[in-house]
C-alpha cells in the first residue's frame, strides 16, 4: 500500500521508524518549531494557493498549517503524491492510510509547522440549487463537472489498491444525488400478471440470501481525452480513471425476480429505475437482457454495501444494481423501481446514449435506432505510474497499471513497450483468482525494466489480451466515434528520462 506523507509500495509503518532515523543520522532534520509568539493564523484560502512548488507547498491537518516543500522529496511515496493535498487537507489522503497516525509520523509532520487555520463557518449551499445537498467528496479526486458532479481519482492512486477505497471509486451522476430515508425506503418490482412486490432495505435483508461479488465498474466514456485531442466530442473529458473496483455484497437480481414470478427461459429486457431525477422529474433509467438478469452465474446484484460499508451516497445508497461486465450506465444506483417487458428501456440514457458508432457518423446523419445500447465492455488496460511527461530516473523503471475485460473474459496477459511497441515485455499480474466466464474483477499489473543507458525519453505503451484473444486496438482514429465511447486503444504515456 503506497503511503501518502510516508509510504510507499513496500513501505510499512516498521520502514516509516528507520526513515526517520535516517533523516536523524543524516542531520537532514525538520525544522523545529518556531519559539517565542504564537504562530500566525491562516484562512483556508490562504492556505490554497500555496498549491505548487514555486509557491511553496502548504498542507493542514487537524487546526495547523504545514509547509511540506522541503520534505516533497524526502516522501518515501514519491513527490507526486503528497502534492496531491497540495494546497488543502491531509486527513482525507491519510485516512486510506493508517500508518500515518503512528506518532512518529506525527512528530515529523510537527516539524513543519508554520502556522494555524483561522475558525471558518462551512460556506452556505445556495438556496434552490438543486444540487445543494450533494455530498462532501475527497478533494483528491480530480473534477469533471461539479453539477452533476463528476470525477475520477488521480492515476498515481488508481492502481494502488485492488479494491478502490471507497471516497477514491470514481463518481459518475448524471442528476443530482437524492436524499433517502432507509427507514421508509422501497424498492418497486412488477411481478407476472399484474402481480407487484414493494420491498423495504429490511426486506431484502431478512427474505433474501447475502451474496458478495467484487466486480470493476467502467464508464463507457472512460479515456474520452484522448478522443477529444484527437476530435473533440464535447463530453466529458474522462482521462484512465473512470474506472474502479470494489467488493459489492447485497442480494441477487434472480432471487428477487424468482420472488415476483419469473422463471429462467422467459425473454426480454429488465429495466430499472433510479430516485435521482431532474427539475422536470424525469428519472435515470437503463435496462439489461432479461437472460444476464436471470443467469444463475450472472451475479447481478442489488447491493446495499460496498467494501463492507453501508453504500455511500454517492454510490446509490440505500441500494443499487450492480452488473458484473456490463458497462457502468447499467449499473443504476438509488434505485427505486424494476419491471420486465419486452422492450428496452425507453430512458434516454438506453436510447440515446451509451451507443458506439462509426466514425464516419456525425450528429447530421446519427440513427440511434440503428445502433445497439452498449452491454458488455472491450478488453482495456492503462498505464497508471509513471504520469505523463513525468522525468524518471535512469536505471530500473516500475511501470504500473490496470487491465479488464468486459462480460466475465479474464485478463490473460499485458505487454508493455517502452519504445512505442517497437519490442515487449510480458507484464506481472496481480489480483483475486476469478472463476472463468465470471471474472469480473481488473487485474494490476506491474512491469520492472531497465533503462538502457544515454536513453532520452521513453515513449511507454501497454496492451491487454483476454481469455478470448481479444486484444487492443494500436490507435484511436479508427474507434473514434461521436459519443466519445469505448476507447480502448494502446494507452500511451511519454516521459522524459534524467536526473532531477
Amino acid at each position: 500500500m503506497c503511503g501518502f506523507l510516508g509510504g510507499s509500495s513496500s513501505f510499512t509503518c516498521h520502514n516509516a521508524f528507520f526513515f526517520l532515523i535516517y533523516l536523524q543520522a543524516a542531520e537532514i532534520d525538520p525544522p523545529e518549531s518556531t519559539p517565542g509568539p504564537p504562530f500566525p493564523v491562516f484562512t483556508r484560502q490562504e492556505v490554497a494557493r500555496h498549491h505548487s512548488e514555486g509557491d511553496r507547498v502548504w498542507v493542514t491537518y487537524g487546526s495547523d498549517v504545514f509547509d511540506v516543500t522541503d520534505f516533497l522529496e524526502l516522501h518515501p511515496g514519491g513527490k507526486s503524491k503528497i502534492l496531491l493535498a497540495a494546497g488543502g487537507a491531509l486527513e482525507p489522503f491519510w485516512a486510506l492510510y493508517a500508518m500515518h497516525k503512528q506518532e512518529h509520523v506525527l512528530e515529523l509532520l510537527q516539524g513543519y509547522k508554520v502556522g494555524e487555520l483561522s475558525p471558518e463557518e462551512p460556506p452556505l449551499p445556495t438556496p434552490g440549487d438543486p444540487y445543494g445537498g450533494d455530498p462532501p467528496r475527497h478533494p483528491g479526486l480530480k473534477v469533471n463537472t461539479l453539477k452533476p458532479f463528476n470525477a475520477e481519482p488521480p492515476s498515481e492512486l488508481l492502481a494502488e489498491n485492488f479494491l478502490t477505497p471507497n471516497p477514491l471509486f470514481f463518481k459518475r451522476n448524471h442528476l443530482p444525488v437524492p436524499t433517502v430515508d432507509p427507514a421508509t425506503y422501497r424498492l418497486y418490482v412488477q411481478g407476472i400478471r399484474g402481480r407487484a412486490l414493494s420491498l423495504s432495505l429490511q426486506d431484502l435483508k431478512s427474505k433474501f440470501p447475502k451474496h458478495k461479488v467484487t466486480a470493476t465498474v467502467q464508464c463507457a466514456g472512460n479515456r474520452r481525452a484522448e478522443m477529444n485531442a484527437l476530435r473533440n466530442t464535447n463530453r466529458l473529458g474522462w482521462n484512465i480513471g473512470a474506472i474502479s473496483t470494489a467488493c459489492w455484497s447485497g442480494v441477487r437480481l434472480r432471487d428477487v425476480l424468482v420472488h415476483a414470478g419469473y422463471k429462467q427461459g422467459d425473454d426480454g429486457h429488465v429495466s430499472f429505475e433510479g430516485l435521482d431525477k431532474d427539475q422536470n422529474g424525469t428519472v435515470y433509467g437503463a435496462s439489461i437482457p432479461f437472460e444476464k438478469a436471470m443467469d444463475p452465474k450472472g451475479d447481478v446484484l442489488l447491493a446495499y454495501e460496498m467494501n463492507g460499508e453501508e453504500l455511500p451516497r454517492d454510490h446509490g445508497f440505500p441500494l443499487r444494481v450492480v452488473v458484473p461486465g456490463i458497462v457502468g450506465a447499467r449499473n443504476v444506483k438509488w434505485l427505486a423501481r424494476i419491471s420486465v417487458g419486452p422492450e428496452e428501456s425507453q430512458s434516454h440514457w438506453q436510447q440515446k446514449d451509451y451507443k458506439g458508432f462509426s466514425p464516419a457518423v456525425t450528429w447530421d446523419n446519427v440513427d440511434f435506432s440503428k445502433a445497439p445500447a452498449i452491454q458488455e465492455m472491450p478488453v482495456q488496460s492503462a498505464i497508471t505510474e509513471p504520469s505523463p511527461n513525468a522525468l524518471v530516473p535512469p536505471g530500473e523503471l516500475t511501470v504500473k497499471g490496470y487491465a479488464w475485460s468486459g462480460g466475465g473474459r479474464g485478463v490473460i496477459r499485458v505487454d508493455v513497450s517502452l519504445d512505442g511497441g517497437k519490442s515487449w515485455h510480458e507484464a506481472k499480474l496481480t489480483g483475486e483468482a476469478q472463476s472463468p466466464g465470471r471474472a469480473w474483477a481488473w487485474k494490476l499489473w506491474q512491469l520492472k525494466a531497465c533503462v538502457p543507458p544515454g536513453t532520452k525519453e521513453l515513449n511507454i505503451v501497454c496492451k491487454a489480451v483476454d481469455t478470448s484473444y481479444n486484444e487492443q486496438p494500436d490507435s484511436v482514429g479508427p474507434i473514434w466515434n461521436i459519443l466519445g465511447v469505448l476507447n480502448n486503444a494502446w494507452h500511451r504515456v511519454h516521459v522524459s528520462v534524467g536526473e532531477d
